[in-house]
């Protein structure tokens, strides 16, 4: 399996703006600047995406390991927050809410952490990833 998305910039990088574009058209030129990447102005960045894509992946990995363990999550709410710092993407920070019922904390917990470390996303992130993983 292959997917694509396109960025397209045009002008300076404090001046000018871009947009992204994913192969499904989920993402249709949306829209990104300097402003959206260093600022709180409007639109997505890189660091947005990355979070997205990682608490996304992180989820299914989570839900799927915890089927084949025999428990049906009732739901599993992640959110990934991506630091940026000095010019360098250092950390994904995962932090989960799940409800699931019959499941120990410590049973849990082990497959919260397998699921950390073996998520794709998780695989070709070259940073620090932590979870603080919770059951509600």
């Amino acid at each position: 399996m292959k997917r694509n998305a396109t960025a397209v910039w045009n002008g300076t990088i404090k001046e000018g703006k871009g947009n992204i574009t994913t192969q499904s058209t989920t993402l249709n030129q949306a829209q990104y600047s300097f402003n959206s990447r260093f600022a709180e102005g409007v639109g997505t960045n890189p660091e947005e995406l990355m979070a997205a894509a990682h608490a996304g992946c992180f989820t299914m990995k989570l839900s799927l390991d915890l089927t084949e363990a025999g428990f049906n999550p009732e739901s599993l709410e992640t959110k990934s927050y991506i630091t940026l710092d000095n010019g360098v993407i250092t950390t994904s920070n995962l932090v989960l809410k799940a409800s699931i019922p019959g499941i120990t904390e410590e049973k849990f917990q082990e497959i919260a952490a397998g699921a950390k470390a073996n998520c794709p996303v998780s695989k070709a992130y070259n940073l620090d990833i932590t979870l603080e993983a919770s059951l509600v």
